[in-house]
């Protein structure tokens, strides 16, 4: 195992937010396009533009159940004076040979069953008899149970214009269009339109693999028992969730002990299948935060550009962050902070668009608005900072939820939105015009 030195570079130097964003997307490189069958591309980023090969549908069809007919022989048709018409058969969606529908005929039609030659227009089976010689019917019988049913007499008691209830061919895309854009991402629409138009693959770029790893001799999983001094793990499972929502296949890791050796091997092993990982807790000064010790030995001395550099950041909450490239592949690292509300505002604005840059999307960030302040009183803010609040956004007001304490899991919960207040304000009065990052 080598002992390479993670990065100092930001020891003594106060990070804004805007750098050490920008650092990381400058790292940061969208993953190489892969080709997926189409449910296993859901979620993934377009890399081509797909263009139509053949007109969808690909010929004129019925959109209803109903009858075939020529405009002419339906013309003035009313239930005193039915027009009364040949049916010379069935016309079924999937049929290849086709009736010709003559003068004084009907072909019965099923919906999505092309248009038969001589017809003009399609009558539904509600404006008709179905040929039993009655009023009007609300449904056909099944083929299989009444057989007579596409042949003899049907009295139709209402006219139609032509093209009525046809869907005409190209109606939906023609061939030579462009369906879809690169960068589009693919979720269930698109991917019905990829199928629509014959595709079986399509060229993408994966879903990035994260994983999240919690540090903390104090944390434990969900469902046990807490003994002194105990907390449960909140941090991975809400970074996992956070990483899903992003785009990401997210892996999670049960909490890591406060031992630099552990931590480390688990890091190393996690490597085969990241292409970003996400740590929490153990990056600020304190005797037991063990995640600069653990990763000042991860990655490989004689790769250039290895190695974790561990910064302060001129925010609150979120000062203490690392950021840097580990193992043989230069794996992205990102390490936040273990409070938990400063674990997830800092995933919202470092580790969730290193993901959406993975993806290879061009907007990676949260739309951001502006809102009207509204409070019971001003809100105050650490001079030099940038400072996130949690927030409800709504009819454009935002209203702060909680405390500003890094701790406060159960406002975040409520939060929708994160109020900002740039590092110049100290004081933002109700009423005042605010910067707003919306969560969801």
């Amino acid at each position: 195992m080598s002992s390479a030195a993670p990065r100092t570079t930001g020891q003594d130097h106060l990070w804004s937010v805007d750098e050490h964003l920008e650092d990381i997307l400058a790292t940061v490189r969208p993953l190489e396009p892969i080709e997926l069958q189409l449910l296993d591309a859901q979620g993934c980023v377009l890399v081509d533009d797909v263009t139509v090969p053949v007109s969808m549908p690909p010929f004129d069809n019925s959109s209803m159940d109903g009858y075939a007919v020529r405009v002419a022989d339906v013309a003035g048709a009313s239930e005193e004076f039915p027009a009364v018409l040949d049916v010379v058969g069935d016309v079924a969606a999937g049929q290849a040979e086709l009736l010709h529908v003559g003068p004084g005929q009907a072909a019965r039609i099923m919906t999505g069953a092309p248009l038969p030659p001589g017809a003009e227009a399609v009558v539904p089976v509600e404006w008709t008899d179905g040929g039993l010689g009655e009023g009007p019917v609300s449904g056909m019988n099944a083929r299989s149970l009444a057989p007579e049913g596409a042949s003899g007499h049907v009295h139709v008691f209402r006219p139609a214009e032509a093209r009525a209830h046809v869907r005409a061919k190209g109606s939906d895309v023609k061939a030579g269009d462009r369906a879809l854009e690169a960068g589009t991402v693919l979720g269930p629409p698109q991917i019905a339109l990829l199928a629509t138009i014959g595709r079986g693959t399509v060229r993408v770029r994966p879903r990035p693999r994260v994983v999240v790893m919690s540090t903390g001799s104090e944390l434990v999983q969900p469902g046990e028992e807490l003994a002194g001094g105990q907390i449960y793990d909140s941090n991975s499972f809400a970074l996992t969730a956070a990483a899903r929502d992003a785009g990401a296949i997210a892996y999670r890791v049960g909490a890591v002990a406060d031992d630099a050796e552990t931590l480390r091997s688990t890091i190393e092993d996690q490597l085969v299948r990241a292409d970003l990982m996400v740590t929490t807790g153990g990056v600020s000064v304190g005797a037991y935060d063990v995640v600069k010790e653990a990763l000042s030995y991860v990655g490989d001395e004689d790769e250039a550009g290895s190695g974790i550099d561990f910064r302060k950041l001129a925010m609150q909450p979120g000062k203490p962050q690392g950021f840097g490239s580990i193992g043989p592949d230069h794996t992205p690292l990102l390490a936040l902070p273990g409070n938990p509300v400063s674990s997830y505002v800092s995933f919202e604005l470092f580790a969730r668009p290193a993901i959406r840059t993975l993806m290879g999307l061009e907007d990676v960030h949260r739309p951001r608005t502006t809102a009207t302040l509204t409070a019971d009183k001003a809100l105050t803010s650490p001079k030099g900072r940038r400072q996130f609040l949690r927030g409800t956004y709504a009819d454009g007001a935002v209203s702060p939820v909680g405390g500003a304490g890094s701790h406060l899991v159960a406002a975040l919960a409520h939060a929708d939105a994160l109020i900002v207040v740039p590092e110049d304000v100290e004081s933002v009065e109700p009423g005042t015009e605010v910067e707003v990052v919306l969560l969801g």
